[in-house]
């Protein structure tokens, strides 16, 4: 990704980041103790907590496809509304607009506690029109969104193909435009498991809302909760997707793991860094 882009990125990061630190802990207490001691107050904040993630996570995806069409599909536009204060105005909308589609859960009473997961959670019976509302917005509208974005750039990289066999100058700006190419591989990857991670949920909580009293009892258990762990399993995907197909993490992974194993060098490696830079003499700016 871009420079800008990146913030996208990171802001994917950190919604994966959410339920690692607060609800999966939670459900591992829970687990231990073959159900929920630890109050209401815990069990509305994991849940919510994990609303946040599963939510913004989306939202960034779609995020970054949105950002990935403009860089490569509508280019001259993208410089004028893709700059750095509007990329971090955009991140914060996103997180707003995340905090407005989960607080209503706390008006319907939808976070409580199911035993057959060991977690606090959005429950799909509480309101049907409100599972409707949740299905459409976290999972229908981007995945229609997404799949324009990626569509229409494959469009253009098979019209940039055609181009460059019968315009041999353009090899250099097709050249120059891979790393882009490249970085939308990645994302439409992950957009990919996304939505082959997250159908089977939605679908039960679709089919549960179209009458949850009658529906709701003939869902298998073993059935929600294998969809359940698949969908929330999706967060922990995206970062070995990134270590696969991008060399930028390889490169980063390889490091962090090389300073776990020995940070004894790690650490004197980068005493070695400080040192050089500090004999360095110093550039003054006007």
């Amino acid at each position: 990704l871009s420079a800008l882009g990146n913030l996208f990125l990171v802001s994917l990061a950190l919604a994966d980041l959410m339920v690692v630190l607060y609800p999966y802990p939670l459900t591992l207490v829970a687990i231990f103790h073959d159900g929920w001691a630890l109050g209401e107050v815990h069990c509305k904040a994991s849940a919510f907590v994990m609303g946040l993630s599963v939510i913004g996570s989306v939202f960034n995806i779609t995020a970054i496809a949105i950002n990935r069409y403009c860089y490569i599909c509508r280019s001259v536009a993208y410089h004028q509304i893709c700059r750095r204060w509007h990329t971090s105005l955009y991140i914060c909308l996103i997180w707003l607009l995340t905090l407005a589609a989960v607080l209503p859960n706390f008006l319907m009473g939808s976070l409580e506690y199911d035993p057959r997961i060991y977690s606090c959670t959005f429950i799909q019976t509480a309101s049907a029109q409100y599972t409707v509302a949740v299905v459409v917005i976290h999972f229908l509208l981007p995945i229609t969104v997404v799949s324009f974005c990626y569509l229409r750039i494959w469009l253009l990289v098979l019209q940039a193909r055609k181009k460059v066999k019968s315009e041999p100058k353009l090899r250099l700006r097709t050249y120059n435009v891979c790393p882009s190419i490249r970085s939308f591989l990645t994302m439409f990857v992950v957009f990919v498991i996304f939505a082959i991670c997250w159908a089977p949920l939605n679908c039960i909580g679709l089919a549960v809302a179209i009458n949850p009293e009658e529906i709701a009892p003939q869902v298998p258990e073993g059935l929600f909760v294998t969809s359940y762990f698949l969908a929330y399993f999706n967060s922990r995907l995206n970062a070995i997707v990134y270590g696969l197909l991008n060399q930028n993490f390889r490169r980063e992974y390889k490091k962090i793991a090389s300073a776990l194993w020995n940070p004894r060098h790690c650490f004197r490696d980068a005493s070695k860094g400080s040192r050089a830079w500090a004999s360095e003499p110093s550039s003054a700016c006007c």
